[in-house]
């Protein structure tokens, strides 16, 4: 059967439109599916970025279309350092990078991704097929949500992810339990509360952390002792930014712990006196939640083993995402079987391919091959040039 295209990639948020970017200045052919900036518009409204504005670039090959670029022509107030990035800003220059670079991206969801022979056949929702030689997986973490095992058997009325959760005001004159210690937790939290909820933060930490903010100008001793990079000002931020493919070499074992670990939970520093409306049920874990007259009761153990039992109208599980291929529900059962994987996320060549010839994955489904950076958007270019210097050099050998 002919081959419908070379390169198909799917996925449309920062990952898969760099990739595009610099299959496009290449002259590649290729074709880009997937709603644009899918995860980031289901983010809350109001929610600030806590990376800095040097660290959320989408990447372009030449560099002519940064985040400060954006916000220069569009008169948005910009720094590449201690002023938060409006999440609707990002988004608009996510678009606005699609419309420059993507402009052929197609909006449509896949349900069916299984070999074919050498190649890959694509199935749509829509009812298209498509087959390609070599695929891109760009498909964010809206697959991977994790939720504690007490809630999951609960209704989706009573209990959500907060990736679900873009608008705050609906939780307005309600009682709401957040689960969870880190920045989506307290800006969900913080969001809510401004928007007259009743919010119960809860976490197994003794307390929650919000970051500093940080000077502008950095001190020279400050800037030696903690360097900044795209995921914060650290030696071993900068180790994770700077250097992917070292991070690579290093024991599973360790590549995975450092994944889990980095970045710490915390908030970004103007959540600081946003949190004033939360309340902190600190030290506890749910021991157990059930539903009653249309609320949740919840059961909570504190770290002394008292209990305490508190109900609410709806509970949500910012509790983060954890990559497992064989959630992903386009994957055919044996591509997903057979594909090697390092704690559930695809074990990855020098180059992003899997295990299976001709399929890549990028993004945070890389993230336990190539680090911490890649469930960031400042990893894009490391991923998106690495890709497809790789895809030209294969194409041109074709």
């Amino acid at each position: 059967m002919p081959v419908d295209i070379d390169i198909a990639i799917v996925g449309a948020g920062p990952y898969g439109l760099s990739t595009a970017a610099h299959l496009a200045d290449r002259g590649l052919s290729f074709r880009i599916f997937g709603r644009p900036m899918h995860d980031w518009v289901r983010m809350p409204k109001g929610m600030l970025l806590k990376s800095e504005g040097l660290a959320s670039d989408l990447s372009d090959p030449r560099r002519d279309f940064t985040l400060r670029h954006y916000c220069k022509k569009r008169g948005i107030p910009y720094a590449d350092i201690g002023l938060p990035v409006e999440l609707n800003t990002f988004i608009d220059y996510g678009l606005e990078f699609q419309r420059r670079f993507a402009p052929n991206l197609e909006d449509r969801q896949l349900i069916s991704l299984a070999p074919e022979g050498a190649e890959f056949r694509l199935q749509f929702s829509d009812g298209e097929n498509v087959t390609a030689r070599r695929v891109v997986l760009a498909t964010g973490v809206s697959y991977f949500k994790r939720i504690p095992i007490q809630l999951a058997g609960l209704p989706d009325t009573l209990v959500s992810h907060s990736i679900d959760n873009d608008d705050p005001a609906r939780f307005a004159g309600r009682d709401v339990a957040i689960i969870g210690a880190g920045a989506s937790a307290i800006d969900l939290a913080g969001l809510s509360a401004e928007c007259g909820a009743r919010v119960r933060l809860i976490t197994r930490a003794p307390s929650i952390d919000i970051h500093d903010k940080m000077k502008v100008p950095r001190p020279l001793g400050e800037r030696i002792s903690r360097p900044m990079s795209g995921i914060g000002p650290t030696w071993r931020g900068l180790f994770y930014c700077q250097l992917p493919f070292v991070f690579r070499h290093l024991p599973d074992s360790v590549r995975v712990d450092k994944v889990k670990s980095t970045p710490r939970p915390a908030a970004g520093w103007f959540m600081k006196d946003r949190m004033r409306g939360v309340n902190l049920e600190l030290n506890q874990h749910i021991k157990s939640a059930e539903v009653l007259d249309n609320r949740v009761i919840l059961r909570l153990v504190r770290s002394d083993g008292t209990e305490n039992t508190i109900d609410v109208d709806h509970v949500v599980s910012a509790t983060g995402f954890e990559v497992d291929v064989k959630r992903l529900p386009y994957l055919a059962r044996d591509v997903a079987n057979s594909l090697k994987v390092v704690e559930g996320a695809p074990r990855l060549s020098a180059n992003f391919e899997s295990s299976i010839p001709g399929l890549y994955f990028t993004g945070p489904a890389a993230a336990n091959t190539f680090g911490p950076v890649m469930r960031f958007a400042v990893g894009s270019k490391f991923a998106a040039g690495r890709i497809v210097r790789h895809l030209a050099r294969t194409a041109a050998r074709n």
